[in-house]
């Protein structure tokens, strides 16, 4: 791409009020929220999972400002049942009910949910499938984290953007 032609999108792309979401770096608004972000003890091993991997993705840092509370609903489902009622296929399904609440005023400030889900094969070795499920949740938490982050950076994005309103 030449550089006129670059710069005429970039220009274009400007126009039409598109920002990015961690502009500002380390210092910036999205930045400086996530870092003051602690997440809270979720019950079980996809809790577990859970936490570290927000944990991983938020990155507090100091006194935090806000707590995330998560709950999680994890499913197995199974389907596609053969002949002698024997399960060929399953579904993990995680969901998470999560809120930011702001530790000085005990506030929820965002409370939303996100999830995802996963096939699995069911093969005749129960190793297997139990490994191939394990592995479903590991990924599950992943995506389901980055949903979670994302739509808390989103928050802050939109809080900074707001001008503060006068006291009354």
């Amino acid at each position: 791409m030449t550089r006129p032609l670059f710069l005429a999108l970039l220009f274009l792309l400007s126009a039409c009020g598109l920002q990015p979401l961690y502009s500002g770096g380390n210092t910036g608004p999205v930045a400086a929220t996530l870092g003051g972000v602690s997440v809270a003890p979720i019950e079980g091993k996809a809790g577990w999972l859970m936490q570290a991997a927000l944990t991983d993705r938020i990155q507090a840092a100091g006194s935090p400002r806000y707590s995330l509370k998560v709950e999680l609903d994890d499913k197995i489902t199974g389907f596609g049942v053969r002949r002698d009622d024997a399960v060929t296929r399953e579904r993990r399904m995680l969901r998470a009910r999560y809120q930011l609440v702001e530790n000085a005023t005990g506030q929820t400030v965002l409370d939303a949910t996100a999830g995802s889900d996963a096939g699995i094969d069911v093969v005749s070795s129960d190793y297997a499938t139990i490994a191939a499920e394990n592995t479903a949740l590991e990924r599950l938490t992943g995506v389901v984290a980055d949903q979670i982050v994302s739509r808390v950076a989103l928050y802050a994005k939109r809080t900074a953007d707001t001008p503060p309103q006068p006291e009354k």
